[in-house]
């Protein structure tokens, strides 16, 4: 029988992270990437928002991104697109600063970003909790959906990990994502009861 797990793909318990207290430390230095694409084919700038989003780099005016120093993996990722932009034909250069005035607006955008983020896999975890319920309501409870469910759950902690990464500040809607994430294991672990009872009675 299929095993679920319980906390498969989730990130460190949020006290064992250093900034799970929320906030940045004084003089937060930044990498900022300023860059230019070519207009066409429109797939190369759609490209590059995409990487820079999948990075948590917020945008401070168009083709300006910025990204903490402390996100890991952060430099080499922007160096790294720094030249598969100068490759297509543009032009990028990428600078470590510091926020002489407003950092306060920069953190709270970054925030916000991470937030949305969250909110997301939040919504994501409603709609795992009514197919749950659709389950039960026609009778579905085999082997197959238990293992379907249980990787529709993995990709939902999976994606959790890449967001807690690179929220870096610790955000303030981490923890009831979390939770949330942890509501649908149980009602997953009680689905799972449910179709071992079945799955036995058949036999």
């Amino acid at each position: 029988m299929p095993p679920t797990r319980p906390h498969d793909g989730a990130a460190p318990a949020e006290q064992d992270r250093p900034d799970a207290a929320g906030g940045a430390a004084d003089g937060t230095r930044w990498l900022l990437l300023v860059y230019r694409v070519p207009s066409e084919p429109t797939r190369l700038r759609a490209g590059v928002w995409r990487k820079l989003k999948g990075l948590g780099a917020i945008y401070l005016q168009n083709s300006v991104a910025a990204l903490p120093v402390i996100t890991p993996g952060g430099e080499r990722a922007l160096r790294t697109l720094r030249k598969e932009i100068t490759d297509m034909g543009g032009t990028a250069h990428l600078l470590g600063c510091d926020v002489m005035a407003g950092e306060a607006d920069v953190l709270a955008a970054f925030e916000a970003a991470r937030n949305d983020e969250y909110d997301e896999i939040v919504d994501k975890c409603a709609d795992f909790q009514a197919q749950l319920r659709k389950e039960y309501a026609a009778s579905h409870f085999t082997y197959a959906e238990l293992e379907e469910n249980d990787e529709d759950l993995t990709k939902l902690r999976n994606w959790y990990a890449k967001v807690r990464a690179r929220d870096v500040f610790g955000a303030s809607r981490a923890r009831s994502t979390l939770e949330a994430l942890d509501a649908c294991e149980r009602a997953l672990e009680e689905y799972a009861a449910r179709v071992y009872a079945e799955e036995g009675e058949s036999r």
